[in-house]
C-alpha cells in the first residue's frame, strides 16, 4: 500500500486511541471531585485539546506515544486513593475497550469487504479501512501496555502514586528520572526498528525491548480479544 496512505490510516487510528484515553482521564477525575480537567478544557472529545505532536509522531513511526497528560489535582478528590487510582487505569481500560471493538470491524472488512471490491480504487478505499481498524486495535494495546509502565508521567506512575507516600525511595527515582528512561526506550525501539528494515543486521530486532512490549501487548494482552472474535467469526 502507497506509504502516504499507510500514515495517513496511522494518523486516524492514533485519534481514535489517544482521544478517548485522555478523556476517560478527564472525565473520571471530574467524577470522583476533581474539576481541574474540565476546567482546562480537557473534558471534551476535540483531539486538538489533548494530542501531543511528537508523542503522537512517535506512535504512528513506532507503535508507542503519547498524549498531553490531563491536569489533575488529586486533593480534589473525595477519596485521595480511589480518586487517584481510578483517574489512572481510565485510560487504559478505554484502550482495551476500543481495541475489542476495532478488532471484530477489521475482520469485517477483511473477511467481507474486500473480496468484494472490483476495482483498484474499491480496494485502497477499503483496504485503508481495514489497516485504520487494525492500527486501532493495535496502538489501543500497545499504549494499555506502555502506559502501564511505571514511569512518569505515563498511568503506571499514577497507580504507583495511588499507593506509596512522597517519601518512598522508589517513587522519587521513578519521578525524577522516569521521563529519561521512557525518551531512552523509544528512542533505542525507533533506531533499532530502523536499522532493521534499512539493512540486514536483523539480529538489532532481539535488542528492541519496546518490541517486546509490543509483542507482548498484541500477543498475551489481545489473545482474550482475537481468541473470542475468531471464535464468534468461524476462524
Amino acid at each position: 500500500m502507497n506509504e502516504l496512505l499507510t500514515i495517513t490510516a496511522s494518523i486516524i487510528a492514533v485519534l481514535f486511541v489517544f482521544v478517548p484515553h485522555e478523556f476517560a482521564h478527564a472525565f473520571i477525575a471530574y467524577k470522583n471531585g476533581d474539576p481541574t480537567a474540565k476546567m482546562n478544557g480537557r473534558l471534551t472529545l476535540n483531539p486538538i485539546k489533548h494530542l501531543d505532536p511528537i508523542g503522537c509522531i512517535l506512535c504512528i513511526f513506532t507503535g508507542f506515544g503519547w498524549a498531553k497528560p490531563v491536569p489533575i489535582y488529586p486533593y480534589n478528590f473525595k477519596n485521595y486513593r480511589r480518586g487517584l487510582f481510578t483517574t489512572a487505569i481510565a485510560g487504559v481500560v478505554i484502550n482495551y475497550i476500543i481495541a475489542f471493538l476495532a478488532y471484530p470491524l477489521y475482520l469485517v472488512v477483511a473477511l467481507y469487504l474486500i473480496p468484494l471490491t472490483e476495482t483498484q480504487a474499491a480496494f485502497y478505499a477499503v483496504s485503508i479501512i481495514e489497516l485504520i481498524f487494525f492500527l486501532t486495535f493495535s496502538y489501543s494495546l500497545s499504549v494499555f501496555v506502555f502506559n502501564l509502565l511505571p514511569f512518569n508521567p505515563l498511568d503506571g506512575f499514577r497507580v504507583i502514586e495511588s499507593f506509596t507516600r512522597e517519601i518512598n525511595p522508589v517513587r522519587r527515582f521513578l519521578k525524577n528520572y522516569g521521563q529519561y528512561i521512557l525518551i531512552f526506550l523509544v528512542a533505542e525501539s525507533f533506531v533499532c526498528t530502523k536499522i532493521v528494515q534499512y539493512t540486514d543486521l536483523y539480529y538489532f530486532e532481539y535488542f528492541n525491548i519496546l518490541g517486546y512490549v509490543h509483542w507482548f501487548a498484541e500477543n498475551i494482552i489481545g489473545f482474550p480479544i482475537t481468541a473470542l472474535w475468531k471464535l464468534i467469526f468461524g476462524i
